[in-house]
């Protein structure tokens, strides 16, 4: 890296710093299409399987250890939950999908849900898809990149609960998501790897989100 880029790299990790380092506040819980607040301003959302960890990962990007509510238990999240970030930029937490327990009505509710806010929310401008590193890509992982694709959905893989498995796995999962992100065409070509315990990824994933802001 030359000096340039490192300044260059230095300084979009101070933006994203200061940005998560606004308030963050929940505002606004959706159950239905019909029931979305207004459009505004831009939204990031982050979707994955149920009990990937989206929930623990936007505590750790605003450093809340309860704003989103987080659960070992799968499928807890059943709508869309909205958070306002100082003014500039909206995080939704949208529900987990593959929860095999969920009754068929349900699931179909709640990924229903997730599907038509992805598809038609014209303010939303990247969707953070997240993997978890001890688990092994699911078919319906690939269902959820492939709707992305179809509906020119901006998506960032981005690996969760990396501090849980050792070195030599990480590597090998991040060429395993990485080459599959570059079979997608909306999906960014790079993979960012992030624990919610250690804060390992964290600085990076929030300077990736600042540029977005405003």
């Amino acid at each position: 890296m030359t000096p340039d880029e490192q300044a260059e790299h230095d300084a979009a990790l101070d933006r994203g710093r200061l940005l998560f380092a606004s308030e963050c506040r929940f505002f606004f819980a959706a159950q239905q299409l019909e029931g979305l607040p207004d459009v505004a301003g831009p939204e990031i959302a982050f979707a994955g399987r149920s009990n990937v960890g989206k929930s623990s990962l936007i505590n750790a990007l605003v450093g809340h250890k309860a704003l989103a509510r987080a659960s070992s238990q799968p499928g807890r999240t059943k709508q869309l939950n909205f958070f306002d970030l100082g003014g500039r930029l909206s995080l939704v937490d949208m529900p987990g999908y593959g929860f095999a327990l969920a009754a068929k009505s349900v699931k179909e509710d709640w990924q229903g849900l997730m599907f038509a806010f992805l598809r038609g929310r014209p303010t939303l401008r990247r969707v953070i898809l997240l993997f978890d590193a001890r688990v092994e890509v699911k078919t319906n992982d690939n269902q959820a990149m492939d709707l992305l694709d179809r509906a020119a959905v901006t998506y960032q893989l981005v690996l969760t609960k990396t501090d849980a498995v050792t070195p030599a796995h990480l590597a090998r999962k991040e060429a395993e998501i990485g080459a599959l992100a570059r079979k997608h065409p909306a999906a960014y070509p790079f993979v960012l790897t992030t624990s919610s315990q250690t804060g390992e990824g964290i600085p990076a994933l929030r300077a990736s989100l600042a540029e977005l802001a405003d």
